[in-house]
């Protein structure tokens, strides 16, 4: 049954309760029943409209006794019927104004007048007047009515629906509290939908927290955590959300999944935030296209995950990355001080071209071959690269061949002065005689003459001063 005819169905219900009042009649009317005639008359109008529906039959009746000279409580009588002929007949706007002059007239009992109000704004909300059915709402309240829960209920749907949302507010709560530990799903989305638009997000953060607890897996309502913690500029905490919600399998397009790998870069974990995208490009649902390639190798090797890094640099390059992608890809196996495959990668990234700066490639290459032990091969990458980083490894490489040299001469020279010192000795003990001298300055000529020669014909100490 639709919501129209479940009104209709109210308004009739308390139409009849409200008919018939008799001995309750209004002071303003002092009669209290039919004659003779009219009585028969009144009474087969109503046959033919309650029972069997003959409307047609029932105004012909009705119009024939407000043609004759009636009582206050006759015509209360003809004018209430009338109102229940023209509802079940469609016609709304003559059943208010038959109820209002019912009422008006004092035909209705104040002990009825509430549930007249409550009718009035039945008929209203079935016209989609909302304002005037909240109006007769409040004056059925005002001549005391009290709501039920069915009540709060609809006067709460009405004020949402009318942006009243404060009033909405205040009997969807009373609904809930109502309804204390029996769950109604409906209740608490209308004050999901009532708290976010009148701000009250701590009421709102509580009732969010229900509904992810009744329903882990509607999607909307984590979505609906994560953007007020956004609209507070909480990205922390719209991040754990949007972590659970990932970790629960809620989150499935490639903008949402590529959302979580951005939150985890962002919050320096650059490692989790690679394990998510490869995770999700070799399950297809992230694209393996080169910029997810690309950003998957930089978040490795910003992990310092350059193990991890150097096959994605490899399926970046194949993707159509070029000499860019071999010159990460040399960067990478030079951290990992793989200086064979380093030179091999940034040969052929020089080769392929694209790259931002030959001059730095060729210094690697250049430190590949020297830490190979290749000094020639580095002095001429060194010097191809034509840079200042090219200029200072020539330079510590002269400087290292230079102290190498000067550590062989200085020991060869220190060698030689050791002897010579030995020498001088032995010619102050010569006065002892020959027979009295050391063993070792018996040789001693000779071990001079042998260090003096080796001095000169060590090449390191050319053009050395002695």
């Amino acid at each position: 049954m639709g919501i129209r005819a479940t009104l209709k169905g109210a308004v009739l219900v308390g139409l009849m309760a409200t008919m018939g009042a008799g001995a309750a009649m209004a002071q303003a009317c002092t009669e209290t029943e039919f004659s003779s005639k009219t009585g028969q008359t009144y009474l087969e109008a109503e046959q033919a409209a309650m029972v069997k529906k003959d409307f047609n039959t029932a105004i012909a009746k009705l119009n024939s006794l407000r043609s004759t000279e009636l009582n206050c409580y006759e015509e209360g009588a003809v004018i209430k019927l009338s109102a229940y002929i023209k509802i079940e007949n469609g016609d709304r706007a003559g059943a208010v104004q038959d109820l209002l002059t019912a009422l008006n007239k004092g035909y209705i009992p104040a002990a009825d007048a509430a549930q007249t109000y409550y009718n009035i704004a039945q008929i209203y909300l079935q016209e989609e007047d909302l304002g005037k059915a909240l109006d007769y709402m409040t004056k059925w309240q005002q001549a005391g009515g009290k709501p039920d829960r069915t009540q709060k209920w609809q006067l709460a749907v009405l004020n949402q629906r009318a942006d009243n949302y404060k009033e909405a507010v205040r009997w969807a709560e009373e609904v809930r509290a109502e309804d204390g530990a029996n769950y109604k799903q409906e209740v608490y989305d209308l004050l999901l939908y009532l708290y976010n638009q009148t701000g009250q997000k701590a009421k709102l953060a509580e009732v969010l927290e229900v509904l992810v607890e009744r329903n882990p897996t509607e999607r909307k309502y984590w979505d609906a955590i994560a953007g007020n913690y956004f609209a507070d500029n909480e990205e922390r905490k719209a991040f754990e959300v949007q972590k659970a919600m990932y970790l629960g399998g809620l989150l499935k397009t490639e903008d949402e999944l590529m959302r979580v790998v951005n939150f985890y870069n962002r919050f320096n974990a650059p490692y989790h935030a690679a394990r998510v995208l490869e995770k999700e490009m070799n399950a297809g649902r992230i694209s393996k296209n080169l910029d997810h390639l690309e950003l998957l190798a930089n978040l490795y090797q910003v992990a310092r995950e350059h193990e991890k890094a150097i096959p994605v640099i490899k399926q970046a390059a194949d993707a159509g990355g070029g000499g860019a992608m071999y010159e990460r890809l040399g960067r990478s196996y030079a951290d990992l001080q793989k200086w064979k495959e380093t030179e091999d990668a940034l040969n052929k990234a020089i080769s392929m071209g694209g790259i931002k700066d030959r001059g730095n490639a060729y210094v690697l290459i250049g430190q590949s071959r020297y830490e190979r032990g290749d000094r020639a091969g580095a002095r001429e990458s060194f010097k191809q690269a034509g840079n200042n980083a090219g200029r200072s490894w020539i330079d510590f490489m002269n400087s290292e061949e230079n102290t190498k040299r000067a550590l062989v001469c200085f020991e060869v020279q220190s060698a030689w002065m050791n002897v010579e010192n030995e020498a001088k000795i032995c010619k102050r003990l010569a006065v002892l005689g020959e027979e009295n001298i050391p063993e070792n300055c018996k040789t001693i000529k000779e071990r001079l003459s042998e260090a003096e020669a080796k001095y000169n014909a060590t090449p390191e100490c050319k053009g050395q001063a002695t």
